[in-house]
């Protein structure tokens, strides 16, 4: 189960790039909206793909010569969240 789930891990990772902004404020943001203390798993997964859905639609209505990939769009989200 280990390998598989490597080698799923990896191949997404190669097919979208790496998108570690979901991984760094989903749980935040989550806590806010939310409103609870502690760990809230459930909140912080729908809003990573909240987060992740919004990014690939703004990565997709970009005319054809200048789409970027999501990996782009969610690190300069994150880079304005973090500042």
């Amino acid at each position: 189960m280990l390998a598989t789930s490597v080698a799923l891990t990896g191949i997404s990772v190669a097919a979208v790039g790496p998108i570690v902004f979901v991984a760094l404020a989903a749980p935040q943001l989550a806590t806010r909206v939310a409103g609870s203390q502690g760990a809230a798993v459930v909140p912080a997964a729908l809003m990573g793909a909240v987060l992740l859905i919004a990014a690939d639609i703004v990565a997709r209505l970009l005319p054809p010569p200048s789409q970027l990939p999501v990996g782009v769009v969610t690190g300069g989200l994150g880079g304005i969240y973090l500042v």
